[in-house]
């Protein structure tokens, strides 16, 4: 098929493929887990992020592996975008050897520093002041690599979004801070948290630009993240880009999330980001039945295979429980 030259995205055949797969493999991921906990075979909270994949594929795709991302306890699809191999990702919520972590954290808070991810913490938001300094350190060393730093519309009300956004602004930091703004924390809807309506305008305070979008259109993202990605790397400093989405399942996955209403959800869910980006795709002929059929076959054989290697994974052993404690 032709290269799409008439869009603004500048994506070609194999690009546009590539972001659905990456779609369809993210939510397969998130959704296996959501079974296998229930299963009583993962061994580590589930925190899934099924219907925030555009927010992931959006702002991963395409970035360096010397840029860094400092990701949430739901953006386990940024971890396979940035290079962790899918048995790997799952071993790891198994808690076996083969794990980032070798079995002794959760999955939550295990990183990669060679990949160039930051293991998140529980107190969300507190890995924004850690991307700053990772920005700070790019700009000291006059290299043009991003701090890719996500948060929740939750932690924005704390100090630290506030104490890394004023040093990112003075410092004019490379820094993107992607809010994945799901409405909720945890179970407190925006509105009892916030007077305003967008986190983005929180920006202008501290002397960049904010910019709110549809967190649900995948391209809408690329597109905002790839302009302020342009601007951190000619040393234009930050930009924080709120991408307004929905988490279909609770807070975590013991969470029955009474608190919202089934219009709400099934409102949301009609803007479900992957049926949407297939329409889109099908609509430029770019994507037929028959390619659908391969991602989704390519998508679930990659699942499978990560589940049984997790299964049959060898546990950690307890005399290295020791071991690995200092860099």
């Amino acid at each position: 098929m032709p290269q799409i030259k008439r869009t603004k995205f500048k994506l070609g055949h194999d690009q546009l493929l590539e972001m659905f797969y990456w779609l369809k493999l993210i939510r397969a991921f998130d959704e296996r887990l959501s079974i296998l906990v229930k299963q009583g075979k993962v061994r580590s909270g589930v925190y899934t992020g099924i219907g925030q994949e555009a927010i992931i594929v959006g702002t991963c795709y395409g970035l360096r592996k010397e840029d860094w991302i400092c990701p949430l306890h739901r953006d386990l699809g940024a971890f396979l975008m940035k290079g962790v191999s899918p048995r790997t990702m799952m071993s790891q919520m198994f808690a076996k050897a083969t794990g980032l972590s070798k079995g002794r954290d959760s999955a939550l808070h295990s990183g990669v520093s060679e990949l160039g991810i930051f293991g998140n913490t529980s107190m969300l938001g507190a890995n924004l002041p850690v991307a700053a300094g990772l920005g700070l350190t790019f700009k000291m060393e006059k290299t043009d690599n991003v701090v890719i730093a996500y948060f929740g519309e939750g932690a924005s009300n704390v100090g630290d979004f506030h104490e890394a956004l004023n040093i990112a602004g003075v410092q004019r930091l490379p820094i993107i801070f992607i809010c994945e703004n799901n409405q909720y924390a945890y179970s407190v809807p925006l509105e009892k948290t916030m007077a305003i309506d967008d986190v983005a305008d929180r920006a202008e305070s501290y002397g960049f630009d904010g910019v709110a979008i549809n967190g649900n259109d995948v391209l809408a993202v690329y597109q905002a993240v790839q302009g302020a990605l342009a601007r951190a790397r000619k040393g234009e400093g930050p930009t924080l880009v709120e991408c307004k989405t929905y988490r279909w399942h609770g807070h975590s996955e013991h969470d029955k999330a009474f608190y919202r209403t089934k219009e709400e959800l099934a409102m949301w869910k009609s803007r479900d980001p992957i049926p949407t980006f297939a329409t889109y795709l099908k609509g430029l002929h770019e994507l037929s039945d028959e390619q659908l059929a391969d991602i989704e076959a390519r998508v679930k054989a990659t699942i499978d295979d990560a589940v049984e290697f997790a299964a049959g994974a060898p546990e950690p052993e307890a005399s290295d429980a020791a071991t690995d404690l200092y860099a």
